[in-house]
């Protein structure tokens, strides 16, 4: 165990990269096909400063002038700057472009500042012309935006259209932000490597070349005798008669379990985002699928599908959990694979997504995926006659006899099962058109949409999917979307936004920087754009479009970080990402998967980690009267101890650090981020 390796993205004078040295955007257009994703030495991270020998609780403080940088302030190029933060992949001509301006007031990097100089220019790196030129906006006169404990300017560029690549530069200060891209498909290559997470996800599938990047090059997982082929039930693990084939499906998270409720919901989210945007997903992501006529979006959800029909037992139940053995990389994990029993959140929850995955599959004019479709019409009522006669039946994993079997919770409470049973039955009703699915929802249609916050974005987006259905009950349908357009204007939804409440321009509250932030970042911009997608009357495109951009760009770098929360996105030309994170492969200390720069490869692209979480601590061992060495002295701060918007730090060390509460990727943050990047994909 080592100590947490603190990435110092914070510069100022010294601390800066010469314009040739990184940044996105200055380079060419990203290839279609992914390509390797693994940084150059000389372009990791170029504007940080890696240091692995502090103690854990130490806070990141200046470090000296690299001789690059040196050369590049003497010779007058501009350098880069953590303190000029865009989005690091680009803009669309048409929205909304702001480079927001910082100065540290409180936090790891207060010690810093920054205050900009009187003009403010956007240069084309590809022409060395200045296009724009202005002065920044000081935001709130002033103010210190307390989220993130910073001050904050914007220089507003959004009149520059043209495409090409571009940089903000602060003329008086020498410095200017990592460079862009302005153009209408500089989305598409995230979204590729986004859903390819996905691929690399699959349990009990090789990843090999061509498909895998030869960095991530590993064979079938959990395939081999005890393991998901024939895995036994937890609480009778000695009964060969309880062995079943529950091979396929995907790694949750870091760790490699899999859970019914949770997997279930990520085939409703990518179904949703497919049926929200189709023509935007290509047949090209480079997965062992690709080229068969079918939107790689809908090969990947099909793999889902066929792992969670295994679950499915003959009477209609669902089991719950399939706990899986765990190393570096993934094949080499020998242990065995237990399962948990059915219960009734899992049904409900695999209901609805039978239902939702039947009514969207068999538009798709493939035979194969029209009889596909019946066959989970089936199991999705299947589902639903065991669940309404079994309403109460729980299993909650890995306490008391389950202890071992899993890792998060995934088991409801009352109101869990009820909110399922009515998204299961939205779903039923538009695969089947039954009058007994259709009456559940009208029975508990009231208020349905009359609070809008992040929490219930899945369970909200169901309800606006029922609306938009033509044989939903009319007068339900058109309160169903009044009130949500209502809910919108009020509390910290549209007013926040109009006010500028955040300088980042992604406003959640403070109170919703908690553990997974980025997914509530990317639910907060999906229940903006709702109002397109859903056709919500009165709403003006403009506005909702830029409005959720704002999340979107907080994710690509405009945040306190000045960092793409995306793992190892440097062959995109980015200047600064995620360098490693918290997953079971990509494990601290591995030689080959570790961090980028550090480790040969650094971990696969694409992965959306936590982010920011304030209510982070270390394990409550290190406080203990016999601490484990690997506590150090004490918490690493960041994260604990600072703003909410930089309670992050850029580690994967694993217990009693438990950087998992900061920089895990979950399926769930992927989902949701991934819904949101398809809206502005062309």
């Amino acid at each position: 165990m080592k100590t947490p390796k603190v990435l110092l993205t914070f510069l100022l004078s010294g601390l800066m990269t010469a314009c040739g040295g990184g940044g996105g955007g200055g380079g060419s257009t990203p290839a279609s096909t992914p390509a390797s994703s693994v940084a150059p030495a000389s372009s990791v991270a170029p504007s940080s400063v890696a240091v692995s020998s502090l103690p854990a609780s130490s806070t990141p403080i200046a470090s000296s002038v690299t001789s690059s940088a040196a050369s590049s302030v003497a010779s007058g190029a501009p350098a880069i700057s953590a303190f000029i933060v865009v989005d690091q992949f680009g803009y669309l001509p048409d929205a909304k472009k702001i480079a927001v301006i910082r100065d540290p007031q409180t936090g790891y990097d207060a010690a810093l500042s920054f205050t900009p100089g009187a003009t403010y220019q956007l240069l084309n790196l590809d022409t060395n012309a200045v296009v724009l030129s202005g002065a920044a906006v000081s935001w709130k006169s002033g103010a210190t935006f307390e989220a993130a404990g910073d001050k904050a300017w914007w220089f507003d560029f959004s009149s520059v259209t043209t495409p090409g690549n571009y940089a903000v530069v602060d003329v008086e200060r020498n410095v200017r932000s990592p460079g862009f891209k302005i153009a209408a498909d500089i989305y598409q290559p995230v979204l590729k490597h986004a859903m390819r997470s996905f691929f690399y996800q699959r349990a009990g599938f090789a990843k090999q070349e061509p498909f895998a990047e030869a960095a991530w090059v590993d064979g079938a997982s959990h395939i081999g005798t005890g393991q998901d082929k024939n895995a036994r039930l937890f609480s009778d693990k000695n009964n060969a008669a309880t062995e079943k084939d529950l091979s396929g499906g995907w790694y949750d998270a870091g760790d490699y379990n899999k859970y019914t409720n949770w997997h279930a919901y990520y085939l409703v989210a990518l179904l949703h985002a497919y049926a929200e945007n189709p023509t935007v997903w290509g047949d090209d992501y480079n997965i062992p699928e690709s080229g068969n006529g079918i939107p790689d979006i809908i090969d990947e959800i099909v793999w889902g599908f066929d792992w969670l029909k295994k679950m499915q037992n003959n009477d209609g139940s669902v089991l719950s959990i399939l706990g899986l053995a765990h190393a570096s990389p993934p094949s080499a994990a020998t242990g065995p694979s237990y399962y948990g029993p059915a219960s009734t959140s899992a049904t409900l929850t695999s209901a609805g997504a039978f239902a939702l995955g039947s009514k969207i599959l068999a538009t798709l004019g493939n035979a194969d995926l029209t009889t596909y479709a019946a066959d989970l019409k089936t199991r999705a009522e299947n589902a639903w006659t065991w669940s309404v006669a079994n309403p109460n039946v729980v299993f909650r994993n890995n306490e008391g006899a389950s202890a071992g079997l899993g890792a998060g919770q995934q088991e409801v409470d009352d109101a869990g099962r009820a909110t399922k049973k009515r998204t299961a039955a939205i779903y039923l009703f538009a695969a089947t058109g039954s009058s007994t699915y259709r009456d559940h929802v009208d029975a508990n249609a009231t208020n349905a949409t009359s609070w809008v916050d992040v929490w219930s974005e899945p369970e909200l987006t169901a309800w606006l999917y029922y609306a938009s259905l033509p044989d939903a009950t009319s007068n339900i349908a058109t309160t169903i979307k009044s009130q949500y357009q209502t809910a919108l204007n009020a509390n910290h939804n549209w007013p926040a936004v109009r006010n500028a409440d955040d300088p980042y321009r992604a406003f959640i509250g403070t109170s919703n920087f908690t553990w997974g932030s980025n997914r509530t970042i990317s639910r907060k911009g999906l229940t903006f754009h709702n109002l397109i997608d859903y056709n919500i009357s009165g709403t003006d495109v403009a506005e909702v479009r830029n409005a959720a951009l704002g999340y979107l760009n907080y994710i690509h770098g405009v945040n306190p970080q000045a960092m793409v929360y995306l793992s190892n996105m440097y062959s995109l030309s980015v200047h600064s990402s995620v360098n490693e994170f918290y997953h079971s492969w990509f494990t601290d200390g591995s030689a080959l998967w570790d961090r980028v720069g550090t480790s040969t490869y650094g971990p696969a692209p694409g992965f959306l980690v936590g982010g920011p979480n304030p209510s982070y601590d270390w394990d409550g061992n290190c406080t203990s009267n016999s601490p484990n060495s690997g506590c150090g002295a004490a918490a690493p701060n960041p994260p604990k101890g600072q703003p909410a918007m930089k309670a992050y730090l850029d580690f994967n060390t694993s217990w009693p650090l438990n950087s998992w509460q900061i920089t895990e990727n979950h399926n769930d943050y992927q989902v949701a981020y991934i819904r949101l990047l398809s809206k502005f994909v062309d």
